[in-house]
């Protein structure tokens, strides 16, 4: 399908020609971070912190360092990239946003993604070499989703992946190897994977709302590639089977109370995926809500269960 060509506010992030920007109670800066995004790889760090088995306590300040780094900051600096590089599509799906609606001007939001990259690299120096590293791979990966000519986002199944890793495997794996001053063992790393994985269809039903200028812009999401009923199948299936061989892996290691725990978490989120194919696009943010909450749920579970 052929492109619709961009906005003519996409150049420079000016507004649309017509209709009245929504104001928002938070300041506009902070909206191009979007805060609500941040809780994820916040979670995923903590959860590879309490896998590492070592005093939470004794590192509170590590723990404290490293879930505003993966929230705040490295999640930060992805949003306010993916708005700059999106802005043509937003002023199709979400025309109130700051950058299309004009209330962001200029190429105020790229230099928003800038600052955050070069702050969060200066912060990440008090996680050592591991939490460096980690968080020089998490924005590669954040601008890569978004910017040319790698954009990612471009392809659903390679950007969700990068996505999924960027917000749940990095941050878990980089909590457990900055409390233990080196790599995780098999178990952690195998467990972030996984998650990862699933992560995947989260971003999927994530993509349900930008559908139409995910079309007309030829960003090939998976909504987009294979119809909305069709991508809400594949996102179940890629949220429950990862979550399965965590059950399985769990029981295999003797940890049988936190399997049946895993168990059941997932039998509630195949309930609620059933009622979801009712009305995919609809009901992706109430799921977004309530199985994703189950979810992570789910790996703080099996965090505590890998401890040594």
């Amino acid at each position: 399908m052929t492109a619709d060509p961009p906005h003519p506010a996409a150049a420079d992030g000016a507004p649309p020609a017509s209709g009245t920007p929504k104001r928002s109670s938070m300041p506009v800066a902070l909206e191009v971070l979007h805060p609500i995004t941040w809780f994820a790889p916040m979670w995923a760090f903590t959860c590879g912190v309490v896998s590492s088995g070592q005093p939470i306590w004794a590192h509170i300040g590590v723990l404290l360092l490293g879930i505003t780094i993966a929230g705040p900051m490295v999640c930060g600096t992805s949003q306010a990239a993916n708005d700059w590089f999106d802005r043509h599509v937003d002023a199709i799906n979400e025309p109130h946003r700051p950058i299309p609606s004009g209330r962001l001007p200029g190429r105020s939001g790229l230099y928003i993604a800038i600052g955050w990259s070069v702050a969060s690299l200066v912060m990440a120096l008090g996680l050592g070499r591991w939490g460096f590293g980690a968080v020089l791979i998490g924005l590669v990966l954040a601008w890569a989703y978004s910017m040319p000519p790698a954009r990612l986002k471009q392809n659903g199944w390679w950007g969700n992946l990068a996505c999924g890793a960027a917000y749940e495997g990095l941050p878990w794996i980089t909590g457990a190897a900055v409390m233990l001053d080196g790599p995780p063992n098999w178990k952690i790393l195998v467990v972030a994977a996984l998650y990862s994985l699933g992560a995947h269809g989260i971003m999927t039903l994530n993509d349900f709302k930008s559908v139409e200028g995910d079309l007309r812009t030829g960003i090939n999401s998976l909504p987009a590639m294979l119809g909305v009923k069709r991508a809400g199948i594949v996102a179940s299936l890629v949220m429950a089977i990862p979550q399965v061989v965590v059950v399985a892996l769990l029981a295999s290691w003797h940890f049988t109370g936190q399997a049946i725990a895993v168990s059941l978490l997932l039998a509630a989120q195949i309930g609620l995926m059933i009622w979801l194919m009712g009305k995919p696009k609809e009901r992706a943010p109430a799921y977004n809500g309530s199985g994703t909450t189950l979810y992570v749920i789910g790996m703080m579970i099996t965090a505590f269960a890998l401890r040594p």
